[in-house]
């Protein structure tokens, strides 16, 4: 019998894979899409993401970044991390990355999809497989997820993302975010020539159309963009609990707040590693309360500023207000990373 089954290859599943395969036990992916896979992402990944790439002994060029920085058009306040560096890599080349430790470790990784599954008090039946324990790594709109309802429903405003690259060098080794009536647009560096902007909003329009609220960035963006524009959203994800009997969620299949902040696959490769020990320990329960000890900053920090944005009186006293408390500014910038 297999250990873990883990369905969905993507960072997070991948990542839980090697944390098991590291403690010797078995695991296999199930994924439907040939790999690497490129979705909506910032890129950006905390110093605390990029120490735990290094745990997994996953190597990845991308470009250093020191810090995050928030603009409005007139207001400027920038925080530097204090515990190490990020890391702003393409999605695709962290995939790769990932993917080739997977294969080192001879982990397995099947074609398919997991669709029904049956579960006992021994183990799991799915994808024609049988494993100790399922976990779900199948991403913000996890059928998984839906299927053992652990979905909560929302009623906050929806909010979406949209992210394409430019070829253009970049001007700063700190990941800015652009404040606007109507969104933010999230810029990281991802190469030598190259930058990921992603904007974020609860209006549903054009990619072009959110971009032409930050004309000073756009000023920076000339030329023909490097890829398409790719999309994901709702982005808000409430969820019921992580564990249902031998499932486990990981990743944004374990629910999501908003991509506001960046911590998505930081959070992603520290819960698989939390959730590991978990079942090494033979203590799936504790994932619970691991995955929110975890998540807590994360969650209270970004849904605070998420309902800030709502209002968009408080919202445009974000940025001056982060320039006048510096100190402020950067003691919630050092908490998310």
């Amino acid at each position: 019998m297999i250990d873990v089954l883990i369905a969905g290859g993507g960072p997070a599943g991948l990542a839980t894979a090697i944390h098991a395969a590291q403690a010797g036990m078995e695991a296999v992916v199930v994924e439907p899409r040939p790999m690497p896979v490129d979705k909506a992402c910032g890129e950006g990944l905390m110093p605390s993401g990029a120490a735990a790439l290094r745990s997994l002994g996953v190597r990845v060029e991308g470009r250093t970044l020191r810090g995050i920085r928030y603009l409005d058009g007139r207001h400027e306040a920038q925080a530097a991390f204090r515990d190490g560096l990020g890391l702003g890599v393409r999605r695709t080349a962290l995939h790769a990355a990932l993917s080739l430790r997977a294969a080192e470790l001879g982990i397995k990784v099947v074609s398919g999809k997991v669709g029904e599954l049956r579960q006992d008090r021994d183990g799991v039946e799915a994808a024609g497989l049988r494993a100790r324990w399922l976990v779900a790594a199948d991403g913000l709109h996890s059928p998984l997820r839906a299927r053992l309802g652990l979905e909560l429903p929302d009623r906050l405003p929806r909010r979406y993302g949209l992210r394409r690259h430019y070829p253009v060098a970049p001007w700063t080794d700190f990941v800015e975010v652009h404040w606007a009536a109507d969104g933010e647009a999230y810029v990281t560096p991802v190469g030598d020539d190259l930058v990921g902007v992603a904007v974020l909003s609860s209006r549903r329009r054009g990619y072009l159309e959110h971009l032409a609220d930050f004309p000073a960035l756009v000023d920076r963006l000339r030329g023909p963009a490097a890829t398409p524009v790719r999309g994901a959203g709702p982005l808000r994800q409430r969820v019921r609990a992580r564990v249902a009997g031998r499932v486990l969620l990981v990743g944004d299949a374990a629910g999501y707040v908003d991509a506001l902040t960046g911590e998505g696959v930081s959070l992603a490769l520290l819960s698989a590693q939390a959730l590991v020990n978990c079942l090494r320990a033979g203590t799936p329960q504790a994932y619970e309360g691991a995955w929110r000890r975890l998540s807590r900053r994360h969650r209270l920090l970004t849904g605070a500023l998420v309902e800030t944005r709502r209002h968009r009186t408080a919202a445009r006293l974000i940025v001056p207000a982060a320039q006048r408390m510096p100190l402020l500014f950067g003691a919630a910038v050092h908490a998310l990373a």
